[in-house]
């Protein structure tokens, strides 16, 4: 699939007679409620845009790219907080960050957007009833944990599965299942960007197969296996395509509302590690992407398909290879509780990444770890704390960075190909010094991606539907 999205995708358009984009970008302003910050008008008649939008864990961005993946448009969005019986209602304000990205898309490019592709959390799972389109809970997100469900789990899956682990999908929906007490006869599984896919297409029940790995999805046999078939919940599974297939166009409400052509196109997403990962364009085994975010996520290029529930390791089908991995909860989210982004920007100056910083921590906003290990309970360890703001953030980098480095020596252990290069994604790659910190921690040349943003990397799938589609036309 990576070098099917990054190579043969643009095949399909004849671009030699397009002109070159001017250079020169036009600044718009940089913020939560602002609109793009990058914007050019120079775009030919005729000439079509791909939308990726990327629904990550603090936030929302789009970027709209042409078929050489030069960026005509991007911009980002907090999301609202809207709170539901003293709960955060998540499921409202996704909806809202998604309308507000489709009208923060320049008016005068809208009408080339010939289509669109969603990436969102990886196991953030909704549950809809099918006749009346209402959630029948609360979503359930990324990282949160279902150990009630997890022992009968655990007695219908292979040993070491995906979904054995408590913050599964499948798990989510066993815990939902033995709770719900009404009629479950019409109710629908869907992955965060299914279910915001689904607003835009709406066909219910539809999602890829990337998303669908952590509710059980069988990669290799390309269907949901036998055991997971004959269980009593089986009916509320959706579709499963690959990433970036044509589901669709957009609803005539919506694209007339919005001004979107007739013909844009709504394909599947993926997850949002997966997006950042093709947006870096990584397409040789040994080849990895760090993603530093809220959260620190890891994939590595592999020629052999690796999967360990115990330590939160598993791999995702790209064309003939794997793509092998995890997501750690320590990561930018940290950060940003202790540290402004003045902070982190003025203090990060001072560090010296080339010393060792003697201090350890486990950096966690919460209590419970994913990756490299899976413990629900493992406890924040952020002190003691030095006098010197320098010296706290500095061990903070690199213990984070230590959490890294044992990922990758973990997979390697577990039988994935080596790795060779990391290449970094996410707001972190901006930081020059923990970029080196991380170089001498891992042992391994580590280079920020040109293109940082999973918004991109969605981008790229939403080229891929739309020139799939008109090769099949």
């Amino acid at each position: 699939m990576a070098s099917s999205i990054l190579s043969s995708a643009c095949s399909c358009v004849d671009f030699r007679s397009w002109r070159k984009l001017r250079s020169r970008m036009l600044e718009c302003g940089v913020s939560g409620k602002g609109r793009s910050p990058i914007f050019t008008n120079d775009t030919e008649i005729g000439k079509k845009l791909y939308l990726g939008m990327d629904f990550g864990t603090s936030g929302a961005r789009y970027s709209l790219i042409d078929g050489e993946g030069i960026i005509h448009a991007e911009g980002k969005r907090e999301y609202p907080l809207y709170m539901k019986e003293e709960k955060m209602d998540w499921i409202q304000s996704w909806k809202d960050t998604l309308f507000l990205l489709l009208d923060d898309v320049p008016v005068s490019l809208r009408e080339v957007v010939a289509s669109i592709a969603i990436d969102g959390t990886s196991a953030t799972t909704i549950i809809i009833d099918s006749r009346s389109e209402e959630p029948l809970s609360r979503a359930f997100l990324y990282n949160e944990s279902c150990p009630d469900a997890l022992p009968l789990v655990k007695s219908i899956a292979p040993a070491k599965h995906t979904v054995c682990s408590g913050s599964s999908t499948l798990c989510k929906l066993v815990s939902w299942w033995n709770s719900y007490p009404s009629s479950k006869e019409s109710a629908v599984l869907l992955h965060q960007a299914d279910w915001l896919l689904w607003l835009l297409h709406g066909k219910l029940g539809v999602s890829d197969c990337n998303n669908a790995l952590k509710v059980g999805y069988d990669l290799e046999m390309d269907s949901y296996p036998p055991w997971l078939l004959s269980q009593p919940y089986s009916h509320l599974l959706p579709s499963v395509q690959d990433p970036g297939t044509k589901i669709g166009y957009m609803k005539e409400d919506i694209r007339t509302q919005f001004g979107y052509p007739k013909d844009c196109l709504i394909c599947t997403g993926t997850t949002d590690s997966i997006a950042a990962f093709l947006a870096a364009r990584a397409t040789q085994p040994g080849k990895a992407v760090t993603s530093l975010g809220s959260t620190l996520a890891i994939k590595l290029l592999s020629s052999r398909r690796v999967e360990d529930a115990r330590f939160g390791v598993y791999s995702h089908r790209l064309d003939d290879k794997w793509l092998v991995g995890g997501a750690s909860n320590t990561g930018g989210a940290v950060l940003r509780h202790l540290f402004t982004d003045e902070q982190l920007e003025k203090l990060s100056e001072q560090i010296n990444p080339f010393e060792t910083s003697p201090l350890d921590y486990y950096p966690l906003q919460a209590v419970g770890e994913r990756f490299p290990v899976a413990d629900p309970k493992m406890e924040p360890r952020l002190h003691p704390r030095p006098e010197s703001d320098v010296e706290y953030l500095h061990g903070i980098l690199e213990s984070i960075a230590r959490i890294e480095a044992k990922g990758y020596e973990l997979l390697k252990d577990l039988g994935a190909t080596p790795v060779e290069e990391v290449i970094t994604s996410g707001g972190g790659s901006k930081n020059q010094k923990w970029i080196k910190i991380r170089e001498r921690v891992l042992g391994l040349p580590v280079c920020k991606a040109d293109q940082t943003e999973a918004a991109y990397g969605a981008a790229l799938l939403a080229m891929k539907g739309a020139c799939e589609n008109a090769t099949s036309d």
